[in-house]
């Protein structure tokens, strides 16, 4: 007798989606959680202080370093610049309006005047 080469697709198939299934009842049962962390009631809210833990979403496009991959090497630039990118952003590119809010966009703009 020979085996099916469709059967490891079929496990494959009911197994993701009964995670899909299991992912989605977990959010429910949190969605309070999450719904505060987007008013801004979450550990966002803390880490206004430390622009360096804030700068981590930065370094995608920017370098680990911050000098420039993607986009510019930001050290060098005026912390007024950073602020007002971050909050307004630069039209035609990734750095859309509203990325950090106010108290955010001034700490990533001190820890970044302090990098040499």
């Amino acid at each position: 007798m020979k085996n099916n080469p469709v059967v490891p697709y079929i496990l494959i198939l009911a197994f993701g989606i009964g995670l899909i299934f299991f992912m989605s009842l977990t959010g429910a049962e949190n969605k309070k959680e999450i719904a505060a962390e987007k008013e801004g009631g979450g550990e966002t809210t803390e880490a206004t202080d430390d622009g360096s833990a804030l700068v981590q979403s930065c370094i995608g496009c920017h370098a680990a370093d911050l000098t420039g991959a993607v986009g510019p090497n930001l050290h060098g630039l005026d912390e007024a610049r950073i602020v007002d990118v971050l909050t307004n952003g630069i039209e035609g590119t990734p750095m859309t309006p509203g990325m950090k809010n106010e108290a955010e966009a001034k700490a990533i703009a001190e820890y970044i005047s302090t990098l040499k």
